[in-house]
């Protein structure tokens, strides 16, 4: 008879065995794959610490910084326009005269009813006085019994009467003044000058042309008086970037019409409310939210102090560069290193409850969205890259600043794009190289 402890030996021997048929044989397959895997050809560059100068780029057109538009406050026929467009005006120069004789009548008008506001205050005056007289008599004959009762109490009554009548004609000769010198004042207003001096950088009225004014809104735009001298900036930022800009920061510029110069400029003001922002878009914007595919991006006007003077026109169209942040002597990778992957064990759950039949619920949707995919960099082993996590901060053109998660001197990935966005998982193989040559004989081989 066999002995027990023999046998319960020889079949741990066996399954000792078994597992390590099977390591070696799973170890193995996984080599032979990994074998079978294509190298992906990469570029590497080393974790450097730099400079950076971050930059907000945003387009908009060249204004003049000082520019009035000339709208008329009275209504006629313009008579004399005595200049074009181009010409330099300097300030107090005619610019405009509309026909002045309804005026100049309604003028006359007023003067002659002032004069008799004031002639009918002078009779009044008299009046007063010889009621005053009247009554003063008529009070002292009627203190000695000499008058009735009923001739006092009239005289009384006429003198109180008068001098009514002195404050009423004051009252008129001051609305006639008032008047008057309204009606100056619109004959006035015929005679257009130049407030500033400057140069006619739009003309839109000629002679003959009948023109509406008023003074509660603007009238007619009969032209546009800009200063040249000072020229800035006007480009739209969006909202997301706006809140990075600060009066004073120092801008590159770069106008269209010039293409072999840059131009420097200072951020003079920033716009609180957006582009076409009033009330009633509030109120429209609010009700037509949840309709979303044909709104605008929300911009900001920021205006730009240009320092150079140049021949610039109004309207000419500009790039600015903003240098919003700066850093020195920070860690730094090339900006295309920097890529996004969604983390191993939720990218396992999502595949879960995608099996699910089940919907997920309202509050299992938002933790789901919650949770971002991982800024991540592949740093360079010996043959392998691994996959790791970073914190960037602010970047340029080229590079981005790294908070942490790598050190200086580390190898990483930086190119193609291909290879970081698609091709490389943590392990992957690598070879270094230029990805467009045509890989040797020998190592297709290999």
């Amino acid at each position: 008879m066999a002995n027990p402890k023999k046998k319960r030996r020889g079949w741990l021997w066996l399954v000792i065995i078994v597992l390590l048929l099977a390591g070696g044989g799973g170890s193995g397959w996984y080599f032979f794959i990994r074998k079978k895997e294509p190298i992906v050809t990469v570029q590497t560059e080393k974790v450097t610490r730099r400079n950076i100068t971050e930059i907000v780029v945003a387009n908009g057109k060249i204004q003049p910084v000082l520019q009035v538009m000339i709208n008329p406050e009275v209504s006629g026929e313009i008579i004399e326009l005595p200049v074009k467009e181009g010409q330099d005006v300097k300030k107090g120069d005619l610019l405009v005269r509309i026909k002045p004789d309804n005026y100049r009548a309604i003028r006359n008008s007023s003067e002659a009813n002032y004069r008799s506001a004031l002639a009918s205050k002078t009779l009044a005056e008299a009046n007063l006085a010889k009621a005053d007289a009247e009554y003063k008599r008529m009070e002292q004959l009627f203190r000695d019994k000499f008058v009735s009762d009923s001739q006092y109490i009239e005289a009384k009554t006429g003198y109180e009467v008068a001098k009514a009548t002195v404050e009423s004609s004051g009252h008129q000769a001051d609305q006639a003044k008032a008047s008057l010198a309204k009606a100056d004042d619109d004959w006035t207003k015929t005679t257009i000058v130049a407030p500033i001096d400057g140069t006619i950088t739009k003309l839109k009225s000629q002679v003959g042309e009948r023109v509406v004014g008023t003074a509660m809104m603007a009238g007619t735009e009969i032209m546009t008086v800009s200063n040249l001298d000072e020229m800035e900036a006007r480009v739209d930022i969006g909202e997301i970037d706006v809140i990075l800009i600060n009066v004073g920061q120092k801008a590159k510029l770069e106008v269209d019409a010039f293409r072999d110069r840059e131009f420097h400029g200072t951020v003079s003001e920033i716009a609180n409310a957006a582009k076409g922002l009033s009330s009633s878009s509030q109120s429209s914007s609010s009700s037509s939210s949840g309709s979303g595919s044909g709104q605008e991006a929300t911009k900001f006007e920021v205006k730009i102090r240009i320092q150079e003077k140049e021949i610039f026109r109004p309207g000419m169209s500009v790039t600015s560069e903003i240098e919003t942040r700066y850093r020195t002597n920070v860690l730094c990778v090339p900006i295309q290193s920097v890529t996004t992957r969604v983390p191993k064990k939720d990218k396992d759950k999502k595949d879960d409850k995608a099996k699910d039949e089940k919907p997920p619920t309202m509050e299992a949707r938002r933790k789901s969205d919650a949770k971002k995919p991982a800024e991540i960099v592949f740093v360079l082993g010996s043959e392998f890259v691994k996959m790791k996590p970073v914190k960037r901060g602010i970047s340029d053109d080229s590079y981005v600043e790294i908070i942490e998660g790598v050190e200086e001197g580390q190898e990483v990935v930086s190119g193609t794009y291909k290879a970081i966005n698609r091709e490389l998982e943590d392990g992957r193989k690598i070879q270094k190289g230029d990805p467009n040559k045509e890989p040797k004989k020998d190592e297709e081989e290999k």
